[in-house]
């Protein structure tokens, strides 16, 4: 009887509630279709047959055709390598900008961490959407401004956990005891401060990528991001929108892929950080 308890803890434990295998599953499949869109949809997402134009929904064409005879579905799956890479190298570059921040911030203190805090306010004080727009405005439209421009807004989120962890870190006792073993700064940093520091930064990466693929599909929606015929999520909806009363699966379905790669990614994220933070997962 002790066994079979200790069996069904168990299982309660590794439980994984539905919502959260749906996301696993929606996240799985947008990996492939990063990864290898052929396996999901063979055929060129810029191959036009103006016979074929706003065909609906049916066996042949799942999410129907466009204003041009394009396959929306085989567009939306080769579309998420756009919309995904994006999101990716933008979390990327704020992880990397926001960690080197928040580790110098913890470390230094005084008027350098003055000077960073202040102006992580400023960043912060624009929503992401609003400064990524203000800063291609700056620079000019195209994939590799919209990535930085990303970037740049998501850095505060970043550096602010990081600096937090920084302070609680180096105050504890096992770096005082390391303090005490004669080890470099860099050797201290670099073992047993940053380590800690960035505990929680996966976590926050899988939120924020959701974030990023929206703010992605946003701008590019406004003429931002990559350029047509590019089949991106964003730019696919503003190729749609003046077709909503005659062809609506041009413009809705590709944002249902936004929306269900947002709402998985976020999922999953607040999912790992109940973990995290030892709460129930349910």
């Amino acid at each position: 009887m002790t066994t079979l308890r200790v069996l069904a803890t168990r299982t309660r434990d590794f439980r994984i509630a539905p919502g959260v295998a749906v996301a696993a599953l929606t996240v799985g499949l947008v990996t492939i279709a990063v990864l290898a869109p052929d396996v999901l949809a063979g055929s060129d997402p810029l191959t036009a047959d103006p016979l074929a134009a706003q065909l609906a929904p049916s066996v042949e064409h799942w999410f129907g055709t466009d204003h041009l005879g394009r396959d929306v579905f085989t567009r939306v799956v080769h579309g998420a390598r756009y919309s995904l890479l994006i999101g990716v190298t933008a979390i990327a570059i704020a992880i990397v900008a926001g960690t080197a921040l928040g580790l110098l911030a913890g470390l230094a203190r005084g008027l350098l961490d003055e000077l960073i805090t202040r102006f992580l306010d400023v960043v912060s004080a624009f929503p992401d959407l609003l400064l990524a727009l203000v800063l291609i405005s700056f620079t000019g439209p195209g994939t590799t401004n919209l990535v930085f421009a990303l970037g740049i807004a998501s850095i505060p989120r970043f550096a602010r956990v990081v600096r937090a962890q920084t302070l609680v870190v180096r105050e504890s006792g096992y770096v005082e005891q390391a303090r005490t073993f004669g080890l470099s700064r860099a050797t201290l940093v670099r073992r047993h401060i940053l380590p800690h520091a960035i505990a929680q930064v996966p976590i926050l990466a899988t939120i924020g990528l959701g974030t990023a693929i929206l703010g992605a599909a946003g701008l590019s929606f406004l003429g931002m991001g990559p350029q047509p015929p590019a089949p991106e999520w964003g730019a696919m909806l503003a190729d749609g929108r003046n077709y909503l009363r005659n062809a609506w699966w041009i413009a809705v379905l590709p944002g249902v892929a936004v929306t269900a790669t947002v709402i998985a990614l976020s999922s999953l994220g607040r999912h790992w950080q109940r973990h995290y933070d030892g709460r129930s997962p349910g």
